[in-house]
């Protein structure tokens, strides 16, 4: 495939330059979507949803305004929430479900695809690095080397606790619990309980629900 692009080798995990003029202006663009988005202020629940589907480049149109502006709030409940400040890369490979919520100062290092599944929850800092570069220094070589990354799929409600980075690759299962502080290098079942540095599965969560 010797006519990918950068975009599409980092797409596909493969290692790839990102200081092409291709992803510079896309992590550019991105940039200045979260910072408009993290300068808002006190703006109606319709404008968050617009510029949040800015940063993620989604383009499903917003429904018809309602008239009265407590109606309009409630065409939105079901849209994510993110509190700012956050910052993303790219934007394009962060896929949210319903009910999402992710407190402030959330870091998404989106170098491969990154979804979190509906109802999940986020404490403060929390960081998730889909990218990472070659052990061999001589091969990262600085900007002008190649990086490259791996998807990280998080499930429907699952809790991440604040404070916790989420590595690439990593799966983390339907209903899971992350430990506040926990460095997750690894998959975690659904329904468990995973904490530390580096996580370690502590324990099954009883619950009805079922994957």
């Amino acid at each position: 495939m010797s006519d990918s692009t950068e975009k599409d080798k980092m797409l596909r995990g493969e290692l790839f330059h990102a200081f092409t003029p291709e992803l510079v202006a896309a992590r550019a663009r991105c940039k200045h979507a979260c910072t408009r988005y993290n300068n808002a202020g006190d703006v109606p629940r319709r404008r968050l949803v617009e510029l949040w589907r800015d940063i993620v480049e989604d383009k499903t149109p917003l429904p018809e305004p309602a008239a009265d502006p407590a109606q309009d709030e409630v065409l939105f409940q079901h849209e994510p929430w993110i509190e700012p400040p956050i910052r993303i890369d790219y934007g394009f490979n962060v896929k949210l479900g319903q009910g999402v919520f992710i407190n402030f100062n959330c870091v998404i290092i989106d170098t491969c695809l990154v979804t979190i599944g509906s109802r999940t929850m986020f404490g403060p800092n929390v960081n998730l690095f889909s990218g990472t570069h070659p052990l061999d220094p001589a091969l990262r070589n600085g900007t002008e080397g190649p990086e490259l990354g791996k998807e990280i799929h998080i499930g429907e409600d699952c809790w991440i606790g604040g404070n916790v980075i989420i590595l690439p690759g990593v799966t983390i299962g339907k209903g899971a619990t992350i430990g506040a502080g926990s460095v997750v290098t690894k998959d975690v079942p659904a329904f468990h309980v995973a904490v530390g540095n580096p996580a370690r599965v502590t324990r099954k969560i009883e619950t009805p629900m079922t994957e």
